[in-house]
């Protein structure tokens, strides 16, 4: 997988900014080599592993991009309106049997081939029909309503670059190609578990002091969104031999053990010590809110492999807040996929909000239509980080910077939809 840094001890003793730990990840993981030759219908959010060179041009042929009637520029009235013959009528999937003679024009519908000689098409709502003849409107300019071979894609072209996340319109682009295949990256192999001797799984009696794991639901849900391969491990018991051995022979078949719980600095938390007597950690710790203890590292297995382990907080949304500027970056980079910060919309803030400097908060917030219109954001209550309906409530995360001290209502903050956040 690569060293996560030079020097991962001196990053271990340090609080990381959100902002750092992208950048860390794209130059310390390598992604992973194989590929795969996929079919288009699945390949929606796969990497792209291979650029795709247009074997054509797209559209291949100049054609008529509306139902109307073909013509010379040439041959209309610049000063009021053209009374022409009507040639030939031609549908989509059909070409004109003859070149467009002057002084006429052809009945064409949309995407067929414009005929030669005809460099323009008028509508078939503007036109007026006088026997055998059509009246063309007065003001048309050359080209109007003509699309033109290439102008989409020219061949040759990259139609689409190696390292993109496939979308359905990436998909349809492809096909418009005349592909069927297409060769991404493999998808990455996580192991996930939970860890806590207070956690049992839902559908068993829930005894004194325990409560159900929702976290691995919630992670594996996650990394298959960005479709990982998730090996669900369970509840592991806080055991420190016990935790080595399972990371250990986790790392074995996989590029990423995951991990919620046990990372923080109490009695009971071993994982980062277990992870740390087997491989190595990079960093620990984090300058955000929720979710401070994150830890991420490598586990070797032998000399050509070893996998990435991230250890993620132990409440929800902390987990949910962590994985998304930690494991997604991660996913992608050893996806072969660029990393990309999500863009933050601006949106007006209804509460009020005071935190302490050098720290990145996210405050889940539910979008509502104000009375003048504008987009308010409304923070939910109560917040806590173990709060789960507190995400199933709300619309987003607002982003609040390292250098803001408060928020105001009113202010413009920064919005982020869980959509984006999740794909």
């Amino acid at each position: 997988m690569g060293r996560l840094t030079d020097d991962d001890q001196v990053v271990s003793k340090r609080l990381l900014t959100v902002g750092e730990i992208a950048p860390l990840i794209a130059a310390g993981v390598m992604p992973a080599a194989e590929t795969d030759r996929v079919a288009l219908g699945l390949a929606r959010g796969r990497v792209l592993a291979q650029d795709i060179v247009a074997p054509l041009d797209l559209p291949p042929f100049d054609n008529a991009a509306v139902d109307g009637y073909a013509v010379r520029h040439a041959d209309l009235n610049t000063q009021g309106e053209t009374t022409l013959t009507i040639a030939e009528r031609i549908l989509a999937g059909q070409t004109a049997s003859v070149a467009l003679p002057r002084h006429a024009a052809i009945r064409i519908f949309t995407g067929a081939p414009m005929p030669a000689g005809a460099d323009t098409v008028f509508m078939q709502e503007d036109a007026k029909l006088e026997g055998g003849k059509v009246i063309a409107p007065q003001g048309l300019q050359p080209g109007d309503n003509r699309r033109l071979a290439g102008e989409d894609v020219r061949r040759g072209d990259i139609a689409l670059r190696a390292g993109r996340v496939l979308s359905i319109a990436d998909i349809a682009l492809a096909a418009a190609l005349g592909l069927t295949q297409v060769t991404v990256r493999r998808r990455i192999r996580v192991a996930l578990f939970s860890t806590g001797d207070e956690l049992i799984e839902p559908g068993e009696p829930l005894r004194n002091a325990a409560r159900y794991d929702a976290n691995r639901p919630l992670l594996k849900g996650l990394c298959e969104s960005l479709h990982a391969q998730v090996t669900d491990l369970g509840i592991l018991p806080d055991d420190p031999a016990l935790l080595s051995d399972a990371l250990k022979a986790a790392a074995a078949h996989h590029d990423v053990v995951l991990s919620s719980g046990g990372v923080s600095s109490g009695d009971a938390d071993h994982v980062r010590d277990a992870v740390t007597a087997i491989g190595r950690i990079a960093f620990w710790r984090i300058a955000i809110k929720p979710g401070r203890p994150v830890a991420l590292g490598v586990i070797p297995d032998h000399a050509d492999h070893e996998a990435a382990f991230v250890g993620l907080p132990g409440n929800p949304v902390a987990a949910f807040v962590t994985f998304v500027f930690v494991v997604r970056p991660l996913l992608m980079q050893l996806s072969g996929g660029t990393i990309t910060s999500p863009m933050a919309l601006p949106v007006r803030a209804a509460f009020s909000y005071r935190k302490k400097p050098g720290r990145r908060d996210y405050v889940r917030v539910k979008l509502a239509r104000a009375d003048d219109g504008g987009v308010e954001a409304i923070k939910h209550e109560p917040d806590s980080s173990g709060i789960i309906t507190s995400l199933t409530m709300t619309d987003g995360l607002v982003e609040i910077t390292e250098d803001e001290t408060e928020i105001a209502p009113g202010d413009t903050v920064g919005f982020l939809p869980y959509a984006v956040l999740t794909s």
